[in-house]
């Protein structure tokens, strides 16, 4: 298992943008990752502040290589410059990342929940599309489980609400107001995001919602929500955004747009009264520039990265849930290994009865006297002494596998069956790995 990934804590918000995916990117680009000799498996997940391929390989350095090839192609960012933001880990360290991930203990707010249903998205996707494995399968579906019990069984959520509600409290603190009683508010967008937005705008008392989206139905879908909620709201049309804003206290944008849906040049001219803008989308749908009209607030992404620090959160339920995410990785690591062991165990029994098979028909051939009966007696007898012999070597085997702690299951392998040590997890960034394991093109499959 590897990942390679970056995230707002190893990169700047710019280049993330540059990264950032839709569905038909990372459908196209999970396609072109298996098709690289030492990928068999590729997910990724691609949200507003991280970017990480999850894949199988059969070579570290050269999984590492062809990944940050493909990023290259897709992003046009320069392998330099990948090389000094991505992280890569491997084996357990993959594993761990992942459920850390769906727990939200990664996020810019620990604990936030919309993580877990976007790696369920990223694994689902992968999953339609055919580049997602048993491997890819295992791993997720542990991960997500961890995720589940992270939130259901801490208070990490009272500590980490989700991005929506942490960039509208940031706003109301600039605002200094503990509510959004007697405005008005612009929702851009009709998904997800927008969604999470215009419920907690309802919930903090918002006025009037006026909504606009590119697809007029689906924002009307949106206001009928908040009609059902107790919260008056209006629909205009995308085009019409800009006259909107005249009219409104603060406006929070979440399309996914290519373009910007709000620039200085939107902002009325005449308008009296401040005004809150909130952008909550991967690229920005807002521009930098607003904030040079006076009485204009801009609360992003990127803003919002500068003011927290999750990893080093003392909130409470932050210890159980790593303990809880440690459980699930010790759970996934020995099944894991059982798994890694039983090709093996298999490939043991097959030689015995062929052996068996070899040394009966010798039998068979060196005794013509012998009558049937007697034959199939002595066949039946020797087989239940060679899985005699081989019932308690496997089961210990598979002992070893699952607790690697008496004795490591490499060594029993290599002893029983002389297999190969498989490698440990790694944990680096990719700017710490030789050059030429990132720059070589055109080397061998299986190269390291």
């Amino acid at each position: 298992m590897l990942v390679v990934g970056m995230s707002h804590r190893s990169a700047p918000v710019a280049l993330l943008e540059r990264l950032s995916m839709d569905e038909t990117v990372r459908h196209d680009t999970t396609t072109n990752l298996v098709q690289r000799p030492s990928l068999s498996e590729a997910m990724i997940i691609s949200t507003c502040n991280r970017l990480e391929v999850y894949s199988v390989t059969n070579s570290f350095h050269r999984g590492v290589q062809d990944i940050v090839e493909v990023l290259h192609e897709v992003s046009d960012v320069d392998v330099e410059t990948l090389r000094g933001y991505l992280y890569v880990r491997y084996a357990d360290a993959a594993a761990e990342h992942m459920m850390v991930v769906a727990s939200g203990l990664d996020s810019m707010v620990v604990g936030e929940q919309q993580i877990i249903g976007q790696v369920r998205t990223a694994y689902q996707e992968a999953s339609d599309k055919g580049t997602v494995g048993p491997a890819l399968h295992s791993l997720a579906q542990s991960a997500l489980h961890a995720g589940k019990r992270v939130h259901s069984e801490t208070d990490i959520d009272d500590a980490g609400a989700s991005m929506v509600s942490f960039a509208i409290d940031e706003a109301l603190r600039q605002l200094d107001a503990t509510d959004l009683g007697g405005r008005t508010a612009l929702v851009l967008g009709a998904g997800a995001m927008a969604s999470l937005a215009a419920t907690h705008l309802g919930r903090l008392g918002v006025d009037r919602l006026v909504i606009a989206n590119r697809t007029r139905e689906r924002a009307e879908r949106l206001a009928g929500h908040a009609h059902e909620a107790g919260v008056a709201a209006d629909v205009v049309d995308y085009e019409d955004r800009a006259a909107a804003l005249e009219h409104v206290d603060l406006a929070v944008s979440a399309t996914g747009a290519d373009d910007f849906t709000i620039t200085a040049a939107n902002l009325p001219a005449n308008r009296e009264g401040g005004l809150m803008l909130i952008d909550l989308s991967m690229p920005r749908d807002i521009s930098d520039d607003v904030v040079e009209r006076d009485g204009v607030h801009l609360v992003n992404i990127e803003r919002l990265h500068k003011s927290l620090n999750s990893r080093d959160s003392g909130a409470e339920g932050h210890r159980d849930a790593l303990d809880i995410v440690s459980e699930e990785l010790d759970a996934y690591s020995s099944d894991q290994r059982v798994r890694d062991v039983a090709p093996a165990v298999s490939a043991l029994r097959r030689h015995a009865s062929e052996l068996v098979e070899a040394e009966l028909t010798r039998l068979q051939g060196r005794t013509p006297s012998m009558d049937g009966a007697d034959f199939q007696e002595v066949s039946r007898t020797v087989r239940r002494v060679v899985d005699k012999l081989l019932h308690q070597p496997t089961i210990r085997v598979k002992e070893l596998a699952a607790e690697s702690g008496v004795v490591s299951y490499e060594s029993a392998l290599q002893e029983l069956f002389g297999l190969k040590a498989v490698q440990p997890a790694v944990a680096v960034d990719v700017s710490d790995l030789p050059e030429g394991d990132i720059k070589a093109v055109g080397t061998e499959p299986g190269t390291h």
